[in-house]
């Protein structure tokens, strides 16, 4: 390898040339004079307001709706007693013998009441149910 020295010569000189007419000094001058000579757009305080009452209103309404929301969806997940009998008439295999063996003692005692039906009452059941055959049977 050949030995480099930096005082000898020919020296290797740069790709990079300064411009002349002073550029350096007219510099700014002329950057300023190429900009767009635009107003920035300016946005008013009443409009920033708006916006933000906007919000906080907003805000509010789902903090009073929470609440209402919240007691609407427990109340939709309640099931009826007349629900839960149609389902178990018509769309369980579940019979009137298995029901009576899941009941427990606190449950039969729960559900013996005395009941009083006039015979007028009865007779009006038994007029307007047309399956008579079916309570005879049972």
């Amino acid at each position: 390898m050949k030995e480099f020295k930096l005082n000898n010569i020919p020296k290797i000189e740069s790709g990079f040339k300064t411009p002349d007419d002073f550029y350096f000094e007219n510099f700014s001058a002329n950057l300023l004079s190429q900009l767009p000579k635009e107003e920035p757009k300016t946005i008013s305080l009443f409009q920033k307001k708006k916006t933000i009452i906007m919000m906080v209103a907003a805000v509010f309404v789902f903090a009073l709706a929470i609440p209402s929301l919240i007691n609407h969806a427990s109340q939709i997940n309640e099931l009826d007693a007349n629900t839960l009998e149609n389902y178990l008439s018509y769309q369980s295999n579940i019979n009137q013998y298995d029901l009576i063996n899941a009941l427990d003692e606190e449950d039969i005692k729960n559900i013996d009441q005395d009941i009083e039906l006039k015979d007028q009452t009865i007779e009006d059941i038994l007029i307007s149910n047309n399956n008579i055959e079916n309570y005879l049977l049972e």
